[in-house]
């Protein structure tokens, strides 16, 4: 049985996309006061321009929704991400709310 090809890895605070056995991708988060703020978000860079960031994003914060979280959208990747699928900015808090440029 194949591993999870993502994933939340709670003790490292990130969600990881997985290929061939080994990271390629993660998004870093940290949760308080009901709210998922996204840090770094990252690609292999030998992997990058295969979508695999985008699944990442929409996995983290399907996942945020899912745990009923808001989303502060700390780094470029997810807020550029959340900028292009309007879908996704019923999740913002307020303060990321008023400074998003939707």
């Amino acid at each position: 049985m194949n591993p999870p090809r993502l994933l939340d890895n709670a003790a490292e605070h990130r969600f990881e996309l997985h290929e061939d056995g080994a990271v390629a991708g993660f998004a870093e988060y940290r949760i308080d006061d009901g709210a998922m703020r996204f840090m770094h978000t990252e690609v292999d860079r030998a992997r990058e321009g295969q979508g695999l960031g985008s699944e990442l994003a929409a996995f983290a914060l399907d996942e945020a929704r899912r745990r009923g979280l808001r989303v502060v959208p700390a780094c470029g990747f997810i807020a550029a991400f959340m900028q292009r699928h309007p879908h996704y900015q019923d999740l913002l808090d307020e303060g990321s709310r008023r400074d998003f440029k939707a």
